[in-house]
């Protein structure tokens, strides 16, 4: 009886472990994808990358959505790819 209280312990605390993990790929995937993460002076980094398909000279459109509606504010296109999620953008159109 001891013995299966213990194996159930182990599994219950590799669960709650790993819980933030599995978070973290749920919040990139439902959440952030597409955003733009940061703007400043020539620099625009948004949360799109390799495996969102995303290929250097590619033009996409820019929208601000609310609950209600959206609008199109613009053009970026893909200069720099970083990893699986991130690229870096020049704004050729708009507002974004």
């Amino acid at each position: 009886m001891r013995r299966h209280l213990g194996v159930g312990a182990v599994i219950g605390l590799f669960l709650l472990g790993s819980a933030p993990l599995l978070a973290q790929g749920i919040g990139h995937s439902f959440f952030m994808r597409g955003k733009i993460v940061r703007m400043d002076a020539g620099c625009t980094v948004a949360c799109l990358g390799k495996a969102n398909g995303a290929q250097v000279g590619q033009i996409l459109e820019v929208y601000h959505a609310t609950p209600r509606h959206r609008r199109m504010v613009g053009h970026v296109q893909v200069d720099q790819i970083f990893d699986d999620h991130f690229a870096h953008f020049q704004v050729s159109d708009g507002t974004p």
